[in-house]
């Protein structure tokens, strides 16, 4: 399928897009992962034989990896299913191949079996504050990227010591295992302190085993926002954490029609609805960066 039919697929369904966003307005902002301006479901959307977008859209099921502890970005509801940004990326992806959000299977990945799960075919695609870079992207491909992160330093509400990443070095620092922040803190001459998910990284932090966690800001704040009082992020980002939605490394097919999905979302608005109905209730809105069709 060519990019110009893709994009002929996806405009079809812009205008319902823009429509159902406008509704949703009328929503409550305060209810995280709502049903306000969810994402269009394309009545029609056929793809080319042999495609992973048609093997989808034939199934009207797709499998998607994304967070399950991760405040703003993808962490379990009272529904039972993840909400959050990340969530919400999934569900217009899934939109675009006339997949309702009742048929997508939810996974859960860590940072450590992110690129397992997608080479083993556990998950059709990875949506978990993904950063891409040059390693991964010798296992698995990357559309997006869709956000800009950077990596910054949790640290409780009464610790005024910590200020930076240079007051971090030779110190205990909780991140978790396979992360981009976890090498990072190695480089800059912390002492990681490793676990398998950033949630569990509090309790450390609040018995005095790590003077701080480090991850991106994005993660950090949501962490913050669901302990109020308790923590505070200080410092600027001292990284660029491009996040990413994984694929199977061959699949340049789906990768560049996930990113054709994206700059739809971009232009229509439902991008911006996402983020508003889910991280946008503790951050402020920024223009997505531009996606890197490699």
């Amino acid at each position: 399928m060519t990019r110009t039919t893709r994009r002929f697929a996806l405009a079809a369904a812009a205008a319902a897009a823009t429509a159902l966003i406008l509704a949703g307005c009328a929503g409550d902002p305060g209810e995280l992962g709502g049903d306000e301006a969810e994402p269009t479901v394309a009545p029609e959307a056929t793809f080319e034989a042999g495609t992973t977008m048609a093997r989808l859209a034939d199934a009207g099921t797709i499998t998607i990896g994304t967070k399950f502890d991760q405040p703003l970005f993808g962490l379990i509801g009272p529904s039972g299913t993840p909400e959050g940004f990340d969530v919400e990326i999934g569900k217009i992806i899934a939109g675009q191949l006339g997949i309702e959000p009742d048929n997508i299977e939810w996974v859960e990945t860590v940072s450590a079996n992110r690129e397992p799960f997608i080479e083993n075919g556990q998950v059709d695609l990875v949506v978990a504050t993904y950063t891409i870079n040059d390693k991964r992207k010798e296992v698995v491909s990357f559309a997006g990227p869709y956000y800009l992160a950077g990596q910054s330093i949790l640290v409780l509400a009464d610790n005024d010591t910590i200020k930076s990443e240079d007051d971090l070095v030779g110190q205990n620092v909780c991140s978790v295992t396979g992360s981009t922040p976890a090498a990072k803190l190695q480089e800059i001459g912390a002492v990681p302190f490793l676990t398998d998910t950033y949630s569990n990284c509090l309790e450390p932090l609040r018995s005095g085993q790590v003077v701080a966690v480090s991850t991106d800001n994005v993660i950090l704040a949501g962490l913050s926002a669901q302990n109020p009082g308790e923590f505070k992020v200080v410092g600027e980002p001292f990284t660029e954490e491009p996040y990413g939605i994984g694929v199977k490394l061959d699949d340049t097919d789906f990768r560049m029609w996930i990113n054709d999905v994206l700059e739809q979302s971009y232009e229509d608005g439902t991008y911006e609805a996402a983020w508003e109905k889910t991280a946008g209730q503790e951050l402020p809105f920024v223009e997505p960066p531009a996606v890197d069709r490699y």
